[in-house]
């Protein structure tokens, strides 16, 4: 198992040196065969090759297994047409990772202001009201005056029905219970679309019981009763703004994994961003990118029915768990004293007194 592993910006190093720490420690107690490989991404990259992506770097993770990519620093990129790519938008549209998964679960010893949560949000990854991915040339905004700002949202049946039969599989293999967000009561024509698309590919999915909660109604019930609720699918910018209300409910970002999924390939990616304010103190919480990796190992052994690697993901995501309920486990962002190569290390044990 390739693993090609792209540090970025801020946090990014000192994460994923972590990251690479506890994959060793993964090998050794459920040897898989992962071998990772690292390579430039973002102003490292941009400084060496005049881009924050170069083809070379592309050409490496496509050929990879499998990407793990850590947080980079968008607005301190210069423009596109001067090397500044957004690495993220550009492998999600050129690699079609049109299924972006967020788990939100409570975890032991971490501080949570939903202490029975355990759900999955499914957002389409590639349309809806983003600039970056609603057109085939040019941006999605657009002034038509100095006084007036109008933004494209996209959406096609093709695109939502996809994301209905992703979202439909994570049900079918966790509690059989898949809820519809989007403001259809508005937005009828392209929610409408959306809604009907999602529900008809879902269906395809025998057993699923399927409900429809409007965007703002599930702002409200994740706070009041986020126990109600498995998987979650919706369009593109609901699923952002959702995701992160779910992920600081169940604990914070520090905690939150996050994979960005197409039909043939995956990338781990934390749900949070380089912490620039944070770099180099070696006090970042590693546990994001690490549940990401674990969500990934799991994808590539599903994809390739490989068992063992199955069996490793789950076992990494229990050592996170068992790690983040000791104080070694625990970074300042969850109020421990732990170190980020120290947290490393309480996951590697946990691994090791577990394999």
């Amino acid at each position: 198992m390739k693993l090609l592993l792209l540090p970025g910006d801020g946090i990014g190093p000192e994460i994923a040196d972590a990251v690479e720490r506890v994959l060793e420690g993964l090998e050794k107690a459920h040897p898989i065969g992962i071998e990772v490989q690292r390579d430039l991404i973002g102003l490292e990259s941009l400084q060496a090759h005049g881009t924050t992506l170069s083809e070379a770097t592309f050409g490496r993770a496509s050929a990879a297994d499998g990407v793990i990519l850590g947080p980079v620093s968008t607005a301190d990129y210069p423009p596109p047409a001067e090397g500044g790519l957004n690495p993220s938008a550009e492998f999600r549209r050129r690699l079609d990772l049109y299924a972006n998964i967020r788990p939100s679960r409570t975890r032991p010893g971490v501080r949570s202001m939903a202490p029975s949560m355990d759900l999955v949000i499914v957002r389409e990854n590639t349309e809806g009201f983003y600039a970056d991915r609603t057109m085939h040339l040019g941006p999605g905004e657009f002034m038509p005056t100095p006084d007036l700002a109008i933004a494209m949202r996209k959406i096609t049946r093709q695109g939502s029905e996809r994301i209905g039969r992703a979202a439909a599989a994570v049900a079918a293999g966790r509690q059989g219970r898949l809820t519809i967000v989007t403001k259809s009561n508005v937005l009828k024509v392209s929610d409408g679309l959306f809604r009907t698309a999602v529900q008809s590919a879902a269906r395809d999915q025998a057993g699923l019981e399927i409900d429809e909660v409007l965007v703002d109604a599930m702002a409200s019930l994740l706070v009041r009763e986020p126990e109600r609720f498995d998987v979650i699918v919706t369009s593109n910018m609901f699923g952002d703004i959702l995701s992160n209300l779910a992920a600081e409910l169940a604990g914070g970002l520090g905690v939150a994994g996050s994979l960005n999924a197409g039909d043939h390939c995956a990338i781990a990616q934390a749900s949070h961003g380089s912490a620039p304010s944070l770099a180099g103190r070696k006090v970042a919480n590693p546990a994001a990118l690490v549940l990401s990796a674990a969500m990934l190992i799991g994808w590539l052994g599903r994809r390739d029915g490989n068992e063992a690697a199955i069996d490793a993901a789950v076992a990494l995501e229990a050592a996170v768990d068992a790690a983040l309920g000791t104080a070694a486990g625990q970074t300042p962002d969850l109020g421990g004293a732990a170190t980020t190569s120290g947290a490393a290390e309480a996951i590697v044990a946990a691994l090791g007194r577990r394999g």
